[in-house]
């Protein structure tokens, strides 16, 4: 599985772009169509719209993409996303100028 450095948010029961957001590690099945983040199993939705996977198992949408450095990741709130504890120091060379982790050549 790869694995990437990346911003992760609950839409579900939080009027759409409220839920709480997360920096973190999450893998990627080959296809890119299955996502895992502690202990979740997410599937990429078709849809479109303000989610692009849900939780297999409690059908929550979420919407995951990579960190951007201005910290501008959420669209209305909240205003600070949590940083997974084994995720800080990738998170915080990223920060400063670091290539993305996962994505170094591209």
């Amino acid at each position: 599985m790869a694995r990437r450095l990346m911003f992760v948010q609950l839409k579900t029961g939080f009027d759409i772009d409220r839920g709480p957001s997360w920096i973190g590690w999450v893998e990627f099945n080959r296809s890119w169509n299955t996502a895992r983040y502690r202990g979740r199993e997410l599937r990429k939705s078709g849809g479109g719209g303000d989610s692009n996977f849900y939780d297999v198992d409690t059908r929550e949408d979420f919407w995951l993409s990579g960190p951007k450095r201005d910290r501008s990741d959420t669209r209305y709130g909240p205003s600070t996303t949590s940083v997974d504890d084994d995720a800080r120091e990738a998170y915080e060379e990223f920060l400063a100028g670091a290539p993305l982790p996962g994505r170094e050549t591209g």
